[in-house]
């Protein structure tokens, strides 16, 4: 069974729909994430939720 590494990531609420989407974009060209969970808070922040396998060679770090 696969292993995976999960991160949050927190999307100010200014952030446009484009905007995020480029950041999980990005995410997982370069880091292999591939999104687990989206949630939208009342306040316009968003919490993105990202995974990826656990691998025995490092990967690069996730861009911020």
């Amino acid at each position: 069974m696969a292993e995976y590494e999960y991160r949050a990531v927190t999307v100010p609420a200014g952030a446009t729909r484009e905007q995020t989407r480029d950041l999980l974009v990005i995410h997982a060209e370069y880091g292999d994430w591939e999104l687990t969970k989206h949630q939208i808070w009342s306040d316009g922040r968003r919490k993105v939720t990202v995974r990826r396998r656990l691998r025995r060679e490092p990967l690069p770090p996730m861009p911020s």
